[in-house]
């Protein structure tokens, strides 16, 4: 298969890693608000573009799957050198961290799961059933138009309506593709771990919104209780991209939580 574009930020001698996997969007560009405050904190820092879309072009085969996604990771890692991480996913991002876990545990020293699931729920798949009824009887152009209502709350998009039409401007001139935006979607509505959740031992941050319009609050509640060793952090506002539109507050969680995790370790 073709190369994945990874990026590799911070010193190269830092103590830990944590790798960044994006959403539905696949960019590595979606962590911006997060690249500086991890690199300050003297963390090295991964970040990539999921197959398939950005600058890592494939035409992806129907049946793509998020076992397919993590097997994309652990070639990221060994192709850096990188015993494991601390995996930070967002949404279809999160699915990523939890199969990764599953499959390869060893490479996986702890997890933050933003506004991610264990299974699927009727309130996405109509969100997902919305936002495939466009793509296929519009096109792509109002397939990205609608995609900050999906994202952020009314209120911050409003107030930074340029931003919000640059990324869209942004998305419709690298749009993956029909095809390829199908076969994720599919990927990530055929998820379901629910039941393994236990087998997860890794330390974990589980990060929602309240306010999160696409994926219910009560999907990370589900994800906290399951998990042996998670923690909940819920915001009262933020979207389903909290990590962007609340970056100081979500920062401050993320880097404390990789600090306890650190303390915690015990030495090899």
């Amino acid at each position: 298969m073709s190369p994945l574009h990874f990026e590799v930020h911070g010193p190269v001698d830092a103590a830990s890693t944590v790798l960044l996997s994006s959403g539905l969007g696949g960019s590595a560009g979606f962590w911006q608000p997060q690249l500086g405050a991890l690199i300050a904190a003297g963390h090295r820092v991964i970040a990539y573009d999921q197959r398939g879309t950005g600058r890592s072009p494939a035409a992806l085969p129907a049946a793509y799957a998020i076992e397919d996604m993590a097997r994309d990771v652990l070639e990221i890692l060994d192709a850096t050198r990188t015993a494991h991480c601390h995996f930070a996913g967002h949404a279809l991002g999160g699915l990523v961290g939890l199969q990764l876990a599953l499959d390869a545990p060893s490479r996986v020293a702890s997890l933050v799961l933003v506004n991610a699931w264990s299974r699927p729920n009727p309130h996405s798949a109509r969100c997902f059933d919305a936002r495939l009824g466009l793509l296929g009887a519009v096109g792509p152009r109002a397939y990205v138009e609608a995609q900050p209502i999906f994202l952020y709350p009314a209120a911050w998009a409003a107030a930074h309506a340029k931003r919000v039409q640059d990324e869209v401007d942004h998305a419709f001139a690298h749009f993956p593709g029909e095809a390829n935006m199908r076969a994720r979607i599919a990927a990530l509505r055929a998820f379901d771990i629910d039941a393994r959740l236990a087998d997860i031992a890794a330390p974990t941050l589980v990060a929602a919104a309240k306010d999160d319009v696409l994926v219910p609050w009560t999907c990370s509640q589900r994800l906290a209780d399951g998990l042996p060793n998670a923690t909940l952090n819920l915001m009262a506002h933020g979207g389903h991209a909290h990590s962007v539109t609340e970056a100081n507050a979500f920062n401050s969680t993320l880097l404390a939580f990789l600090s306890r995790v650190s303390a915690s370790a015990v030495p090899a």
